[in-house]
């Protein structure tokens, strides 16, 4: 009975999550056009933002409890699974054709913060002091992605299609749709763990699998709706966006609570994240991401899954 009750709340959940990103997508792109920024700057920041929640709320009720291998799990796992379900999914769904300049600019920064992450690692502990440094850099990212914003402002023309009296309306669609997406992700995660404790899995694999798999739902979600509506500078930078705040912001944030150590295994999982990235990279600089390597990413994942969960 109980399970049939966790299933029944993911289902809401689930739910809570489409019409999240939906709300979300709308207002992003209303606001990008009422200030003259471009789409793949709204994904990189408010979409970006407002997905990341559920792995956020995640991480900080984990670090509460002392469970630090579901706060390491969950960051590596969900950005594993962008990367791989998210952006696999969605060029199975529709090629993905993307500005040359996100392989020039942001993945390189993606990539980067992956390779800080396992430095920092080394030493078998992200402390508090790494912590702090990775909330500096997401601070430092922001104003980069903000400065770009202002440059753009200034060489485009306001969109006048967009009347004034929309931008509280979108900037209200953006506040639902993100706490949408953050009580669905919450409902989501919350009963498939609890699912997968009564059927007996650990919590290493609880975190990477299925809490990350939760957590880039609103990920899915999201990027499918920008993606449906034509909005694929939105869909993929709500993926490089999440990928590099699921590091800066969330480990950051978790780790500034307490220290995470960092257990041998994982840095298996941290060559599968950049090996990834750099596949990624590689589809990026043709401006293409076509539906056989779609299929490519979500077999890929879906090997990864088994391996672990077989581990």
């Amino acid at each position: 009975m109980e399970i049939a009750i966790n299933a029944l709340l993911t289902v809401v959940g689930l739910a809570m999550l489409c019409f999240g990103g939906n709300w979300l997508v709308t207002g992003g792109v209303s606001i990008a056009k009422k200030l003259r920024i471009s789409q793949m700057v709204i994904g990189l920041t408010v979409i970006a933002y407002g997905t990341s929640t559920p792995e956020l709320a995640a991480s900080v009720a984990a670090s509460l409890g002392a469970h630090t291998d579901l706060i390491l799990g969950n960051v590596v796992g969900s950005n594993i699974s962008n990367v791989g379900m998210v952006i696999g999914i969605c060029a199975i769904i529709s090629p993905l054709v993307v500005s040359k300049a996100t392989t020039r600019k942001e993945v390189p920064i993606m990539i980067g913060v992956m390779l800080l992450l396992v430095a920092m690692s080394v030493d078998g502990e992200i402390s508090q002091y790494d912590g702090a440094l990775l909330i500096a850099g997401l601070i430092g990212f922001t104003v980069y992605t903000l400065s770009r914003a202002k440059k753009e402002r200034k060489q485009e023309e306001e969109d006048t299609s967009v009347q004034k009296s929309s931008v509280p309306k979108a900037a209200g669609l953006i506040a639902i749709g993100s706490g949408l997406l953050y009580l669905g992700g919450y409902l989501t995660i919350e009963n498939v763990v609890s699912i997968a404790q009564n059927i007996g899995v650990s919590e290493t694999v609880v975190g990477i699998t299925i809490v990350a798999i939760g957590t880039s739902l609103p990920e899915l979600v999201t990027s499918i709706t920008a993606i449906k509506k034509g909005h694929t500078d939105i869909g993929i930078g709500n993926i490089v966006g999440s990928n590099i705040y699921n590091i800066l912001m969330i480990m950051g944030v978790a780790s500034v609570i307490t220290g995470i150590a960092v257990t041998p295994g994982i840095f298996t999982d941290y060559l599968v994240m950049i090996g990834f990235a750099v596949v990624l990279v590689a589809f990026l600089r043709s401006g293409i991401i076509p539906r056989p390597a779609g299929i490519g990413l979500a077999i890929a994942y879906a090997v990864y899954l088994g391996y672990t969960l077989l581990l």
